[in-house]
């Protein structure tokens, strides 16, 4: 009998602040529990799998879950996307990138002005959709490109697509990855193009992330060279850089993650799916947005029955997070919080809970014994709770 795991990672959905998120200016943060709290989405599906039943969840908990539930700490000190997917492959990272709470440095933006051709705008912390706002209409004067960073380790760079071409914007960053490396070393770069005119500027999907590949061995690279197909859905390729990777479909919003999704399962050729949903982070919980948040989330929850449904004897399907970005929470940063895990599959049983998770190097672990019989080198599996 095949077996296959699809490990679908709700971007930002964290589940409550961790023991240190007051470190991190995150203190009492939830985003999961606030969205309910605010607007009492209806989430039946996840809901009947026991994601109410995890620990100070703040959503319903079911009397009888069909799936298996818990939550996890990270272990890496930080709130990003890379550090989170990375540490949930294996790479927990130590010390972890470097944040720029003050800009960057004046040597490196001399340095990416003079390799561009282009002057700068900005160089602060910012909101992405705000700062188009404020900066846009000089830089579609100028042609300066607007650039800006958040307590996360990025380095963004904006620009109107009718002012700077797509591939001149994806050069830029290209340079801007050559130049934070070393010393200066960030975890991603990231283009931000935008469309529209005075003062009224809209992002468009057109997004592109460049970070470096692992610093050490995923469940990606393992699970690959052991002959089992990995298939990337979203931001994933961007994230591991390829790496790992056999099939990749780049989706750019969670309907075409969720359709990518089922039809890997459909066409079974993937071992291992590994799936990205960004609108909940791009689009809502960095723009203070709980209504659109929760819609977000209620139109997944409807799909997850057709995901379920291509699912066979053997397969196990893991729903997660990588970070919180609570969309009542002052400011518009990631917050540290747990994430949820939430397990099922038509051989599992229901109703196990996984306790709290140390490290969400547990999650890769339990992934790779899964396929293979053997727990990953790093994380503990909790698959033999599972049984």
């Amino acid at each position: 009998m095949k077996k296959r795991v699809t490990l679908i990672v709700l971007d930002s959905v964290g589940i409550g602040a961790l023991k240190d998120a007051k470190d991190f200016g995150d203190a009492g943060a939830h985003t999961l529990g606030h969205i309910y709290q605010k607007t009492h989405m209806a989430i039946p599906n996840m809901l009947s799998l026991g994601l109410g039943n995890i620990e100070n969840s703040l959503v319903p908990a079911s009397e009888a879950p069909k799936g298996c539930y818990g939550r996890s700490e990270e272990k890496t000190r930080a709130k990003d996307t890379t550090s989170g997917h990375w540490e949930m492959a294996g790479v927990i990272m130590e010390p972890p990138f470097r944040t720029y709470p003050n800009g960057f440095p004046k040597s490196v933006i001399e340095e990416f002005e003079k390799k561009t051709g282009r002057g700068t705008l900005g160089n602060y912390v910012a909101s992405g959709t705000e700062i188009i706002q404020v900066l846009g209409d000089e830089h579609c004067r100028t042609g300066k490109l607007i650039v800006y960073t958040s307590a996360d380790s990025v380095f963004q760079i904006a620009a109107h697509e009718g002012v700077v071409p797509l591939d001149e914007l994806y050069r830029c960053c290209e340079i801007a990855r050559s130049i934070l490396m070393g010393d200066e070393l960030v975890g991603r770069v990231i283009a931000r193009p935008f469309t529209g005119g005075n003062g009224k500027y809209t992002r468009t999907e057109n997004r592109r992330d460049y970070a470096i590949p692992p610093v050490s061995e995923t469940i990606l690279d393992s699970l690959t060279e052991s002959g089992y197909t990995v298939a990337g859905v979203g931001k994933i390729e961007d994230i591991f850089c390829k790496r790992g990777l056999g099939l990749i479909n780049h989706t750019k919003n969670n309907h075409d993650g969720v359709d990518a999704t089922i039809s890997f399962l459909k066409d079974g050729k993937a071992d291992f799916i590994f799936t990205n949903l960004v609108d909940f982070d791009m689009l809502y919980g960095h723009r203070n947005d709980a209504e659109g948040y929760a819609r977000a989330l209620e139109y997944f929850d409807k799909r997850l029955p057709e995901i379920m449904a291509c699912m066979h004897e053997g397969d196990i399907m893991i729903i997660t997070a990588d970070h919180g970005c609570d969309p009542t929470y002052p400011g518009t940063d990631h917050t540290r919080e747990y994430i949820p895990i939430v397990v099922w599959g038509p051989s599992l049983k229901g109703g196990v809970s996984i306790g709290t998770r140390k490290t969400f190097a547990d999650i890769g672990s339990s992934i790779v014994e899964h396929l293979t019989g053997k727990p990953f080198c790093v994380g503990e599996s909790f698959l033999p709770l599972l049984k």
